[in-house]
């Protein structure tokens, strides 16, 4: 697996020459690159599996911290907002990951034409977990990474590859929390459904209520449920949303923090910069026109 990990390293240097976040030719992949350390940069990671070729990372979900290397992957199966750490890194040794947003219609044609097992009817698992990076997964992302050495091939090969990758994370001992959304019923995917409003109208008035209601579940199961996969409540899972896309609009659209806070949803300007420094440390003011935001992988 070591000479995999290398090969992915060299890849990775060739197509993200510079430090940051590299889209590439291949739909959904995304390069990363770091020659130093980095300070915590907050984003929201949509569905994705993250895997370092070299250096480390520290992911922080509300409470919760995960470190991975090149030993153990990274997944996200739902929409989080998260905190990322690039922790070991060089100018001798960058810090090289790759990141593939998942397609979970995709996941959900695998479980049927590959007769995977169906996952257990138990409460769903949490939304972000690590797993094992084994050879014939390393091997199955190297072959979508290499692609991009031969981008008239992308068309034709690229489904193919991540294909096999998403077959391999679903046959992983963590699998069953992606099986759980795929099959396209139960909690875990009611949850899922109720996040994807909650990342399209974060910025409107919150019911629980409403989004028990959706989802077929009594309050107190929906609040038990949705915790379980995000580690935060609704309302705490919409606060961190709404911080987020504020803090993106001071830096890269450079907008005053009363017109970020209203355009997140806050109608208090103070409470808004109470809750903006308590998330990030800092006032808003202290954000605007520091440049664009680098985030994620």
């Amino acid at each position: 697996m070591r000479s995999g990990l290398d090969e992915m390293v060299a890849l990775t240097k060739r197509f993200a020459p510079t430090d940051g976040i590299h889209a590439t030719s291949v739909p959904r992949l995304s390069l990363a690159r770091y020659d130093r350390p980095h300070e915590p940069m907050p984003s929201v990671y949509p569905p994705c599996v993250c895997v370092i070729a070299q250096g480390s990372k520290a992911i922080h979900l509300a409470t919760e911290r995960y470190v991975y290397d090149r030993s153990r992957f990274i997944v996200a199966s739902v929409d989080l907002p998260l905190t990322g750490e690039v922790i070991e890194a060089s100018p001798a040794k960058p810090y090289c990951c790759v990141m593939l947003e998942l397609d979970l219609k995709e996941a959900a044609s695998l479980l049927l034409d590959a007769d995977l097992p169906p996952p257990a009817e138990t409460a769903p698992g949490r939304g972000l977990f690590l797993s094992q990076a084994s050879p014939p997964f390393i091997e199955a992302v190297l072959r979508l990474l290499r692609l991009l050495a031969t981008p008239e091939d992308i068309r034709a090969l690229a489904p193919l590859a991540e294909r096999e990758l998403l077959y391999r994370l679903l046959k992983t001992p963590e699998g069953w929390r992606l099986r759980q959304l795929a099959s396209g019923h139960g909690q875990a995917r009611r949850i899922a459904k109720a996040i994807a409003r909650l990342k399209t109208h974060f910025d409107e008035g919150l019911r629980i209520e409403d989004l028990a209601d959706e989802a077929n579940m009594s309050v107190s199961s929906f609040h038990a449920h949705f915790r379980r996969v995000t580690a935060m409540s609704p309302l705490q899972y919409q606060k961190q949303l709404r911080l987020q896309e504020a803090r993106r609009l001071l830096l890269s659209e450079s907008v005053d923090a009363a017109t970020a806070g209203h355009r997140v949803g806050y109608e208090s300007p103070s409470q808004f910069s109470r809750e903006y420094r308590r998330a990030f440390g800092a006032p808003p003011g202290a954000h605007l026109r520091r440049g664009p935001v680098r985030a994620r992988a």
